[in-house]
């Protein structure tokens, strides 16, 4: 039994901040103004300055990606081409893999204001295959050595630019996921293993990782669920495998279905190929690309409901938005749900129709507040490619008054999870008049994370029975001015009512994974 004295933030339905929090063999016992006799004798933490909140969730990141780029090569710091193409030959020095994989390029971090291109990745690793994400996980570069193994039916689709050894669209999946199938399942493993490290350091003790990016036989799903059910901290995992087969996801029992590459309606901002109702500013005969028809994103989601199945699916352009909204509710006309907590991933540019629809239906949204302010894809950028409509992107004060929930994620790897500078970010929106108040950010990571996929009974808020996953903070959030936030630190993760303990082994988890009947 431990007793927490201090400011209390539990982040419930009610916002109460409460002074006491006792905490029992991984279940809170009380929460209060008052501390109870009985427990007046417990161990005791001041928490004088510092917060208590519940921990953080991340409710969007490519779990798998993550984990290879965490513990590999990242070029999103490299301030020109030349610094870029000599991180990769130095990296090259020190790894061995057949596929040198990196991570980050940008057409606005370097100098030269141009993605790295083939030739270039020659020059940097001439002997052996080279695959460099784009920043927004939509596009990659790739070298010589790279093209000369690829299949040749890869050359045929959509999006492959043989001349720059950029790849998007069709092509950019097509490479993953060919790149994807050299990759060491052990290798991976004990990447996740550092990853889940890495987002404790931050606060995080539950991810929705979106699974399926062309593994052989989905093994990404299979080990994103072994993790999930092996991990002996209490970190939560939330599966959602990415994919359209339905059948494929009632097979391994999984209760979600969606997320991006499959379940992407439409591209990014960064390759401008998000579908648009109406062209690119810079492009008057651009519109984007929607990847299906409207008839075979309704039927998936028709099969997915029917089948009790929670929904999620990637829309980051207006028009890809408003297909995603007629398919859920050509899915809840053909079978009604109340409590169906489907959601639309990114809705970076939502349409007010299309949000009228959301809060009439009980669509959720999954959104990425770090967007706002992300580097490598500034707002300059967006206003050049969608010119005034960069006022209506991520209208976060409009949504929360219409009702809908949003939660809060990194879209990991593209952005770096860090639920504290998301929070900051959805305080600070670049139109002020469409920030949120600090504690609805906090819960968008926090209680709105939890319910998402209905695990609000028992986490995302400290309230009496509730399990133990907690945060202290070096201060008080809910005293500070919005520009401040970034001096919010982690300063422990409590999981279960135990302090985060990292380094688990390979062994330990793949005992526990398969012996566990853990929730994922």
């Amino acid at each position: 039994m431990k007793t927490y004295e201090g400011a209390v933030v539990s982040c419930d339905r009610e916002n109460h901040l409460y002074r006491y929090l006792v905490e029992d063999r991984g279940r809170i016992l009380h929460v209060g103004d008052d501390l109870p006799p009985e427990y007046a004798g417990s161990p005791r933490v001041v928490l004088g300055g510092r917060s208590l909140l519940p921990c953080f969730g991340d409710t969007h990141l490519h779990f798998a990606s993550y984990a290879l780029f965490n513990a590999g090569l990242d070029v999103r710091s490299a301030g020109s081409l030349t610094e870029m193409g000599e991180r990769i030959r130095q990296f090259t020095l020190k790894n061995t893999d057949k596929i040198v994989m990196g991570f980050g390029a940008s057409t606005h971090s370097v100098e030269e204001k141009r993605l790295i291109s083939r030739s270039e990745l020659d020059k940097a690793c001439p002997d052996r295959a080279v695959f460099i994400v784009k920043y927004d996980g939509h596009a990659c570069i790739v070298n010589s050595k790279m093209i000369s193994l690829l299949p040749k039916t890869v050359k045929a689709l959509r999006g492959y630019h043989d001349d720059s050894g950029e790849m998007n669209q069709e092509a950019f999946f097509a490479v993953t996921d060919f790149v994807t199938k050299k990759i060491s399942p052990l290798k991976t493993i004990r990447n996740m293993l550092l990853a889940a490290d890495a987002l404790a350091e931050k606060g995080i003790g539950m991810m929705h990782t979106v699974s399926g990016v062309g593994f052989p036989l989905d093994m990404d799903v299979a080990m994103e669920t072994l993790l999930g059910k092996g991990l002996a901290t209490g970190f939560q995992t939330r599966v959602f495998f990415q994919t359209m087969d339905v059948d494929k996801v009632k097979k391994r029992n999984l209760p979600r279905v969606g997320g991006c590459f499959a379940t992407a309606l439409d591209g990014c901002f960064g390759s401008e190929d998000a579908a648009l109702r109406q062209p690119y500013a810079n492009a008057p005969g651009n519109r984007g690309i929607l990847f299906y028809r409207d008839e075979e994103v309704i039927e998936f989601a028709k099969k997915a409901n029917r089948e009790g199945l929670q929904v999620e699916m990637h829309a980051i352009g207006d028009a890809a938005f408003d297909q995603a909204v007629t398919a859920i509710e050509a899915a809840l006309k053909d079978c009604p749900r109340k409590d169906h907590r489907h959601g639309i991933i990114h809705a970076c540019l939502p349409s007010e129709e299309g949000l009228q629809k959301c809060a009439e239906l009980g669509i959720q949204i999954p959104l990425q507040p770090a967007f706002l302010m992300w580097d490598l894809e500034p707002t300059g950028f967006l206003k050049h490619v969608l010119g005034e409509r960069t006022e209506k992107i991520s209208p976060l004060r409009r949504m929360t008054d219409m009702g809908i929930v949003l939660s809060g994620g990194s879209d990991a790897p593209c952005t770096l999870p860090d639920p504290i500078f998301g929070i900051h970010a959805a305080c600070n929106h670049y139109i002020p008049e469409q920030s949120v108040t600090i504690t609805e950010a906090l819960k968008m990571f926090t209680y709105n994370a939890a319910w998402t996929t209905f695990d609000e009974r028992e986490r995302g808020s400290l309230e009496r029975g509730k399990i133990a996953d907690m945060v202290i903070l070096n201060r008080n959030p809910l005293e500070m001015k919005p520009v401040e936030l970034l001096g919010l630190k982690v300063e422990e993760l409590i999981l279960n009512g135990r302090e985060y303990s990292k380094g688990q082994g390979i062994l330990s988890l793949l005992a526990r994974g398969f012996l566990s009947g853990g929730r994922v």
